[in-house]
């Protein structure tokens, strides 16, 4: 009766002793923001777990508790801006261009005291 008992209390440590294992490996993937970010962590966490490199887990680690600037915020708010001064409704000029369309301007005419000042300071 007592092998029995020390059988179950063995296999309860070894089942406890791996749930802590697996717990401590998934510790970088709580601990990330984003989704870019969360992957990297998942996969840099199973490398660790697959090849017992600790490395990967501490690379992980220290991704995840980094958290990353958010850089695509402003730049769409900057496009739609730019938009907006060019009196299209956000998103619609994007449809619309091809690589081949591009805007042809004409030159400014150059007043003749604003180039006869221009030849005297070069000739300086």
């Amino acid at each position: 009766m007592l092998m029995i008992v020390m059988g179950v209390i063995l296999l309860l440590f070894v089942f406890m002793i791996g749930v802590l294992y697996f717990r401590l490996h998934a510790l970088p993937e709580r601990f990330a923001h984003k989704k870019v970010q969360f992957e990297i962590v998942c996969v840099l966490a199973l490398l660790a777990m697959f090849t017992h490199m600790h490395i990967f887990w501490i690379a992980g680690l220290l991704l995840a508790l980094i958290e990353f600037p958010d850089f695509s915020t402003p730049l769409s708010r900057i496009a739609g801006s730019t938009e907006k001064i060019a009196s299209k409704e956000p998103g619609e000029g994007t449809d619309q261009m091809t690589p081949g369309d591009v805007a042809v301007t004409k030159q400014p005419e150059v007043l003749p005291e604003v180039e006869g000042a221009t030849r005297k300071l070069r000739s300086v």
